[in-house]
């Protein structure tokens, strides 16, 4: 049986496709079912989240693999950034070790350290290191941007695309290499089925491209063109900062999401980590279909 967190997300949902598919057992943590869609009448359901431990214990019963996708990049009501990344993975891997699982699959960031410039990456590091240090067969999957088509990120990126100029935070100069969900699912499964090894893999897609560089591949796509307009950062914080406390948490972006576009993931190993698990990463032109 296999535990996976975030099995609606842009990976996650991607991954529970091919579980199903191939007959694995699955059961989902979840704190909506409705939200699995058609999925979640092929698996089991626990409910819960990762703000929530007590939860844990139920849904680890008789699972042998975690796969913990789960992750949040803005504060949710009730816990921060770093109690839903960092002190909930490592409430996940302790449950774990206690009630007899074998292997956790666990999802990083690329380039993601203790002195990282935003929250988001600090606490996957330290849910990372908790990983590595635990009992368990651990592997570490370590992407750069993940995307897919119709996902929420490339969604917002769309409707700017309405307005006369892009919006870009700050410099627009960090650079991806990004991979599309369906090649990381691929990378996982391949863990999954036993062709890799554990330990740690980079995931990157073929192309290296600046935040700029997606956003003029996103408008090529969409047959647009609009010119970007770069906010100091500054002024980014403070908009979005006043925007959320007067909407609340259907804020379209929070400060912390923002601040995200400036903290580069790349990997001198490129597609290389991919390739040893027999994945050949589409490059993002070609999945969007940009001429």
């Amino acid at each position: 049986m296999i535990l996976l967190t975030g099995a609606t997300g842009t990976v996650g949902s991607a991954l529970l496709r091919r579980l199903i598919a191939g007959g694995v057992p699955v059961r989902c943590l979840v704190r909506d079912p409705k939200r699995l869609g058609e999925q979640r009448v092929r698996v089991q359901i626990a409910l819960g989240d990762l703000g929530n431990p007590a939860s844990f214990r139920n849904a680890l019963r008789g699972v042998d693999t975690v796969v913990h996708l789960a992750a949040s990049i803005r504060d949710q009501h009730l816990a921060s950034i770093e109690e839903l990344n960092g002190v909930a993975t490592l409430r996940l891997v302790r449950a774990s070790e206690r009630l007899g699982v074998k292997r956790f699959v666990f999802f990083s960031a690329m380039e993601a350290t203790q002195h990282s410039r935003t929250r988001f990456f600090r606490a996957k590091a330290l849910a990372r290191e908790a990983v590595e240090e635990s009992s368990l067969e651990s592997t570490i999957f370590s992407p750069s941007i993940v995307y897919s088509p119709g996902d929420p990120w490339l969604t917002l990126l769309e409707r700017f695309s309405y307005l006369p100029a892009i919006p870009v935070s700050g410099s627009g100069n960090a650079v991806y290499q990004p991979i599309w969900a369906e090649d990381v699912a691929d990378c996982t499964m391949a863990v999954l089925d036993g062709r890799g090894t554990g330990g740690r893999y980079e995931l990157a897609g073929p192309e290296t491209l600046s935040y700029d560089g997606i956003m003029r591949l996103v408008l090529h796509a969409l047959g647009r063109r609009r010119p970007l307009l770069h906010l100091p950062l500054p002024v980014v914080k403070a908009s979005l900062r006043s925007l959320q406390r007067l909407v609340g948490a259907s804020v379209f972006a929070t400060w912390e999401e923002a601040e995200l576009m400036e903290e580069p993931m790349t990997t001198q190993r490129g597609t290389a980590d991919a390739e040893s698990l027999g994945v050949m990463p589409l490059g993002m032109s070609a999945v969007l279909g940009a001429p």
